[in-house]
């Protein structure tokens, strides 16, 4: 029973993150701006000390420190933003705001995917899910949150009711004569 709880628990958790990604922004310029930054162009890698804010589109990270370097086969630029919190927010193509924080988050530009770790949290709408990891692919829409396994730490999700507005009939106004 626990498990099927669980299922279905992950399963509306993934329905309610069911917005997509701004298509623009996974096609915009990558901006930095940092109090300064050290550049070690020999193993492709950029340090950004903050506050450091990093903008794609509607993305925006905020962190206290940022790491930017490329894999050796070039393929593709790797962020990885650490605070207490270092945040992530995006708009969504309907309007609403999805956010996410943690110690650490890790961006790969290339898949599209967001890595929280340490005190993770992502939230849209309300609901939200928590947890010592969570690993976002944008793109695709999949997420997977695990908790450290130590003791009572567990993943949390918490699920906001689907928006609805009833339309109420017109209700008979009982009029009395006197």
């Amino acid at each position: 029973m626990k498990y099927n709880q669980s299922i279905l628990a992950g399963l509306l958790c993934l329905l309610s993150f069911n917005t997509i990604a701004k298509v623009d922004d996974l096609e915009q310029e990558v901006k930095i701006a940092a109090a300064s930054q050290e550049a070690d162009i020999k193993n492709n890698q950029v340090i950004f000390f903050g506050p450091v804010e990093v903008t794609q589109g509607s993305i925006k990270m905020n962190a206290d420190k940022l790491r930017v370097f490329s894999k050796e086969d070039k393929s593709g630029k790797t962020l990885v933003a650490t605070g207490s919190p270092a945040t992530y927010t995006q708009t969504m193509d309907d309007g609403r705001p999805a956010t996410a924080s943690a110690k650490e988050i890790r961006y790969e530009l290339a898949t599209r995917t967001l890595t929280l770790m340490g005190e993770a949290t992502l939230e849209q709408d309300g609901s939200q899910v928590t947890g010592n990891r969570i690993k976002y692919n944008i793109s695709l829409q999949q997420l997977i949150a695990e908790s450290t396994g130590q003791g009572d730490d567990r993943v949390i999700t918490i699920i906001q009711p689907e928006a609805y507005q009833e339309e109420k009939p017109d209700e008979p106004v009982n009029k009395q004569e006197q």
